[in-house]
């Protein structure tokens, strides 16, 4: 993920654990993405490449304050490297700064567009407010009108919180509603320490003090319902037509193919983050000094994502195992999940838990029958969409 901006941001929701990366460069630091830093990146990424497709994420922050002439750049760029290769670009937005220009932008160049959105006013804006503490909805729907207008492909990344987790369904035909045709949930998990957020403090280490989870932090078994009722839903229903991404990362699993999504793999180490400055990091979620691999401008990106400091964090993810997920009947589909939220103890006191334990077992143990009818479905040629026929 490349942060054009680093972690400035016109918002600043309750929950957000980037805004706190300031703090890791001077006071005054120009918070943009420089054209040596950009060209070295877009340079060094298409040449690693090994498809004839490249794809190139750009997140903050918020990326669109860097404004755009700077994405014009990145397409000039990507034209001059991309030596026959198709480069496609996904933006991650909060969608209160879209206009015109912008939708006129990304339709002409294929931009895939990610809109955060929590849900209805009375649910997105309980965390997700502006600088001045004012709610966000209506600035976003405005954005997600002109994308529509303008035919811009979008769609829709919902942070699951212990506020909107009591309604599934309700959020799910909201985001149908406004057109999104592919939805990704991620819950929100959090730690505090004495009462103050610790959004800055690293991920949890052997023997460190416990940290309780914030107050908005998603419960277990509350998200596990949440992903299990939505389901439902879904397979009765939409399939086919509607594409959630855990449930799609899901039949590729079932289906043998392995998870798409880095929290679900064996291992990781693929989903670095790149700071505006030209700094690498192991990880989105692990953007602290520690995990500091180098800066763009003085190695090359190839050897930080190849170094054997990478090469140990992304193998540490499946050599921490607890004992109790190595036994457990759903790990092939779970693999502890991301590494970030293991903290819990399991029942016998063993550290290295992951926090949602109970709620990817519960659902990855719910879907397991229709997610074995739908890899049966495409292994005969047919498509999954067939189960809806099935009485389940």
């Amino acid at each position: 993920m490349a942060k054009p901006v680093g972690p400035i941001c016109n918002l600043n929701c309750t929950y957000c654990y980037y805004l706190e990366k300031e703090k890791l460069y001077p006071r005054g630091v120009d918070f943009r993405m420089s054209p040596e830093v950009l060209e070295a990146f877009i340079r060094d990424y298409i040449s690693l490449q090994d498809s004839s497709e490249v794809s190139m994420v750009w997140q903050g922050g918020e990326p669109t304050l860097i404004g755009l002439d700077f994405f014009e750049s990145v397409v000039a760029l990507q034209k001059k490297y991309a030596n026959g290769r198709i480069v496609r670009n996904a933006i991650q937005t909060n969608g209160t700064r879209l206009d015109d220009a912008w939708c006129r932008f990304f339709k002409a160049n294929h931009f895939l567009v990610g809109v955060s959105i929590d849900g209805p006013p009375d649910l997105h804006d309980v965390y997700r407010l502006d600088k001045g503490g004012q709610p966000t909805l209506d600035s976003v729907m405005a954005g997600i009108t002109l994308l529509k207008q303008y035919g811009v492909e979008f769609n829709t990344l919902t942070v699951v919180s212990a506020t909107n987790v009591k309604h599934p369904l309700k959020i799910y035909e909201f985001l149908k509603d406004q057109g999104s045709g592919f939805l990704q949930f991620i819950p929100l998990v959090e730690r505090e320490l004495s009462g103050v957020s610790e959004k800055f403090a690293p991920p949890p280490e052997s023997g460190e003090s416990p940290r309780e989870v914030t107050p908005w932090s998603v419960p277990p078994v509350a998200y596990g319902e949440f992903l299990c009722t939505i389901f439902d839903h879904w397979v009765r229903h939409d399939v086919g037509n509607v594409f959630v991404q855990i449930f799609d990362v899901a039949l590729g699993i079932w289906s043998g193919q392995g998870s798409s999504l880095c929290v679900f793999q064996e291992n990781c180490g693929r989903a670095l983050a790149l700071e505006h400055n030209g700094d690498l990091y192991s990880c989105d979620h692990y953007v602290y000094p520690k995990f500091h691999l180098g800066n763009l401008l003085n190695k090359s990106l190839g050897a930080m994502v190849e170094s054997p400091r990478q090469q140990e964090f992304g193998q540490a993810k499946s050599a921490t195992l607890p004992k109790y997920c190595l036994q457990c009947e759903v790990r092939f589909a779970c693999n502890g999940e991301c590494p970030k939220h293991r903290f819990a103890k399991t029942p016998d006191g063993e550290e290295g838990l992951n926090h949602l334990c109970e709620a990817y077992k519960k659902f990855f143990t719910h879907i397991d029958k229709p997610m074995r009818a739908m890899s049966a479905l495409l292994r005969s040629g047919r498509p999954p969409a067939d189960i809806m026929r099935y009485k389940l």
